[in-house]
């Protein structure tokens, strides 16, 4: 695939029934931040907002979602029934993609930013 020129270009890349997910995945991060800036960043779909949000990505059988570390460690709990790393996130395929604990976490991370916002301005 090359490189995408925005996330429409990416989506655009992919089988019908992962550009649906795509698609999903990014309207829930557009409801839950719509100031959010929708952009490419390390060749996947990211959104900034006061910095970096989330980005997601589709791979061979999951969708993975990246919260930074932070966004993972902050819905441990609620994350144990998907596979995950440092800060990422595995929605397998075959699987309903967990639309309110996305935007529990887009939520939690606009939350982060606004406050690190804050103490920028402070100094």
């Amino acid at each position: 695939m090359d490189k995408p020129k925005d996330i429409d270009d990416y989506i655009a890349g992919f089988p019908d029934d992962v550009q649906k997910l795509l698609q999903e995945v990014r309207k829930i991060v557009q409801k839950s931040a719509p100031e959010a800036i929708e952009k490419i960043s390390y060749g996947m779909p990211a959104f900034t907002l006061n910095g970096n949000l989330v980005y997601f990505a589709a791979f061979k059988n999951h969708i993975g979602f990246y919260a930074l570390p932070s966004g993972n460690k902050a819905f441990q709990e609620e994350l144990s029934a998907y596979k995950t790393g440092k800060g990422s996130i595995q929605f397998p395929f075959d699987k309903p993609l967990p639309v309110k604990l996305i935007q529990k976490i887009v939520k939690f991370r606009i939350a982060e930013n606004d406050e690190k916002a804050k103490l920028k301005k402070k100094k």
